[in-house]
């Protein structure tokens, strides 16, 4: 560029895509989940606090495996109150079939990467070894 016309020279940073500012707010905001509740259903701080004592997942678990207990001690009858009972079984043995599949997957990952630091060898995985001494099972897979 010759700096005697500078002011003729364009501005590309407006005319190409992508060329524009890279400045990017990466910090992830979460209050939009508490900071949702209504007004009249309760405060979000409080349900913040709440929910660090126990997610509601955690919380409906825990309600799931009364009701259901309380229902069978008491002997639900027919109709609707049954029928609500077998869907909440049904909704909880689902839940926990999620569970195992996520948890058994979640141990061969971690079964995968003690091999492959055991395979490398050296300094890492004769500190792995003293850590874990037993030898894991083979993977069915």
């Amino acid at each position: 560029m010759v700096p005697w016309i500078w002011w003729w020279a364009p501005s590309l940073r407006l005319q190409l895509p992508l060329s524009g500012s890279v400045l990017q707010d990466i910090d992830p905001e979460l209050t939009w989940f508490f900071g949702a509740i209504q007004p009249d259903a309760g405060d979000g701080r409080i349900e913040r606090k709440a929910f660090d004592v126990a997610s509601y997942g955690r919380q409906l678990g825990w309600i799931t495996e009364v009701l259901i207990e309380l229902a069978e001690r008491s002997g639900v009858g027919e109709g609707e109150a049954a029928d609500s009972l077998c869907k909440l079984r049904r909704i909880r043995a689902e839940i926990e079939r999620i569970k195992d599949v996520e948890y058994d997957a979640e141990a061969e990952d971690a079964l995968r990467a003690v091999a492959r630091i055991r395979r490398r060898g050296g300094a890492r995985a004769a500190a792995l070894q003293r850590r874990l001494p037993v030898d894991p099972p083979a993977s069915g897979r």
